[in-house]
């Protein structure tokens, strides 16, 4: 089954609106920097009520390993998604821990050897690259590199999905998850839920096709 991360959720009903369509992932953005950022009190307080199966993700940048593993524990999160510059030796350090999802900038120099520097990741998260900015720029990833990544590690497609091109990203890519967050919002964190209804559903039927 391909997995489906929504990210940056930042109130209730999002949330609630993601696990009834049928979301696996749930990711809480604790970038200051980013416009979906949301306190671990404001998390919190989402988390306590989670819908269905959905698991917890929470997205950090550039945070120590002790910062990391003090939110995720005191939210009992599912997994970290460790969105910056960490070395490979804060995400073996956290994966003693819990499930670490490994994200990546894909640029024209980006390596696929890079991946293999980080045995302690559960997953690497392929976005597309920007200046300045560690995610969320509604910019579409190097399919072509995601598929092959795909072939020999876990990979979650993030970068520029919608509900016009995730089955074609599917169908190319053959990846672990997918995951959005601008291409189902009416605006930086706000999520259209027809949009993210709609996206789901053209998750599962190119997954049918596959």
């Amino acid at each position: 089954m391909i997995r489906v991360k929504i990210c940056g959720i930042t109130n209730w009903p999002d949330a609630r609106a993601a696990g009834e369509a049928g979301a696996n992932f749930l990711g809480f953005n604790f970038y200051e920097k980013s416009p979906r950022f949301v306190t671990p009190i404001e998390a919190a307080k989402i988390r306590r009520q989670f819908p269905g199966t959905a698991e917890s993700v929470g997205i950090f940048v550039n945070a120590t390993a002790d910062e990391v593993l003090s939110v995720c524990s005191s939210l009992r999160l599912d997994a970290a998604q460790l969105h910056g510059d960490e070395t490979p030796e804060t995400v073996a350090t956290v994966a003693k821990s819990i499930r670490v999802f490994k994200a990546f900038r894909v640029g024209p120099e980006f390596s696929l050897s890079t991946l293999d520097e980080y045995p302690g990741a559960g997953a690497f998260l392929l976005d597309a690259a920007h200046a300045g900015q560690y995610g969320g720029t509604g910019r579409a990833t190097d399919w072509a590199l995601a598929q092959r990544a795909a072939l020999t590690h876990r990979i979650i497609l993030a970068g520029g999905l919608n509900i016009e091109n995730v089955a074609e990203a599917i169908r190319m890519v053959r990846p672990f998850a997918v995951d959005v967050a601008s291409g189902v919002e009416s605006k930086p964190g706000k999520k259209d839920h027809g949009r993210l209804r709609d996206f789901i559903k053209e998750v599962r039927r190119a997954e049918q096709q596959l």
